[in-house]
């Protein structure tokens, strides 16, 4: 492919995107060394501006590093451009001379995309490619970036537990996750057995009530002394809303670009521990809130997950030049093949868990949700069962 490609990195880093971006300077390289590539600084904002790295030059091994490191190199945006801001950033692209927009990000990255493609009337191929440790990307078996985040996440709560066991008492852990469950519910993957935590899950797609909470948590120490929890930023109570907004003031709410509450902060986690004091008093509780740390530790990078992003980043040129669309992670007999999908078929939509990953009348995993994340995430220790 001869010409100019300029890709850009959206919404929250991951461990991996950076793999994604190394993916589609390598490949570009490899079909015509003339190809040039500009990296857009700070998503469609950088576009917008003219702000780009030339990335046709960058060393092969310092490219490696590049790909090898988290968080996003070229910077994020949570930038929404409507169809206002479109425009200016397709001048930008119509500047830089790009005959490719590659733009690596999840569902609304994907909106972007789908809204600069029909602005462009197929005079640039607009691309997506998938990222997002929520794993809530339709079309796809799951998404770059998920799995590194959960297997932090699932060493965590196994960690969590195995302490919990010499000092027992209620520990909640609070994990990201807006719209989906999947990341909170791979804290169970790697249980021990089934007196092991978590012994509880709370995900967006079940309501979540304070009674039905501390009743589940005291039944858990009734049998167990101890009870482990994982539980999602975005749960919601029983009118759909997220559990945050109903706990704190409407004037004290903070929202992102895309008018999303922000549920990173320590709002939840105070609630539950109100809600765990005054319904069971004297008890030992702890409640803690990942945030941020599981969706780039640098301790914590999965190979698997390394090089399905990376092979999405090669894919990406390809579907750039086939006229554009979102590149999608699907599976065929247990490998990882990337496909080509309408932008349309992704671009804001949510992949929810689906009813069978959870038990019908318990917050816990399903056989089916266990044995997806078990798939995705297969086990890497093997820890002694303490006597305790």
């Amino acid at each position: 492919m001869v010409g100019t490609i300029v890709i850009a990195q959206g919404g929250g880093p991951t461990a991996v995107i950076n793999q994604t971006l190394a993916g589609v300077v390598t490949e570009a390289r490899r079909r015509d060394p003339r190809t040039r590539v500009l990296g857009a600084l700070h998503g469609v904002r950088g576009v917008r501006d003219g702000n780009f790295v030339d990335l046709t030059a960058v060393p092969e091994r310092d490219l490696l590093r590049i790909a090898a490191t988290p968080s996003a190199t070229l910077g994020s945006t949570r930038d929404k451009p409507d169809a206002a801001y479109c425009e200016k950033v397709l001048a930008g692209l119509k500047r830089a001379g790009a005959d490719a927009f590659i733009y690596i990000g999840g569902n609304d990255t994907a909106g972007t995309q789908a809204i600069l493609a029909d602005a462009a009337g197929g005079s640039i191929a607009m691309v997506h490619a998938p990222k997002t440790i929520d794993n809530d990307l339709v079309e796809n078996d799951h998404t770059p970036g998920f799995i590194s985040a959960g297997e932090f996440v699932a060493a965590a709560f196994l960690s969590v537990d195995l302490d919990f066991r010499a000092l027992p008492g209620i520990y909640v852990g609070i994990v990201m996750g807006r719209h989906a469950g999947f990341l909170t519910a791979s804290a169970a993957t790697w249980r021990m057995d089934e007196d092991s935590g978590p012994h509880l899950v709370y995900v967006p797609e079940r309501s979540f009530t304070r009674q039905r909470f501390v009743d589940d948590v005291r039944g858990v120490m009734d049998r167990h002394g101890r009870c482990i929890v994982a539980m999602s930023e975005g749960v919601v109570d029983t009118y759909g809303r997220p559990l945050v907004e109903s706990l704190v003031p409407r004037e004290m709410l903070e929202r992102d670009a895309h008018g999303n509450i922000r549920l990173s902060g320590g709002d939840l986690g105070q609630a539950v521990e109100r809600m765990l004091s005054e319904g069971l008093p004297g008890k030992r509780a702890r409640v803690d809130t990942l945030g941020y740390l599981p969706r780039g530790a640098i301790a914590v990078v999965s190979a698997v997950d390394q090089r399905e992003a990376f092979r999405c980043g090669e894919f990406a040129v390809e579907a750039a030049s086939s006229g554009g669309g979102s590149v999608a992670v699907v599976m065929d007999d247990d490998r990882m093949v990337p496909s080509l999908v309408p932008l349309a078929s992704v671009a804001g939509k949510t992949r929810h868990m689906p009813h069978d990953f959870l038990m019908a009348d318990e917050n816990r995993l399903a056989p089916a949700g266990l044995a997806y994340l078990e798939r995705l995430l297969p086990r890497k220790f093997d820890p002694a069962k303490p006597f305790v």
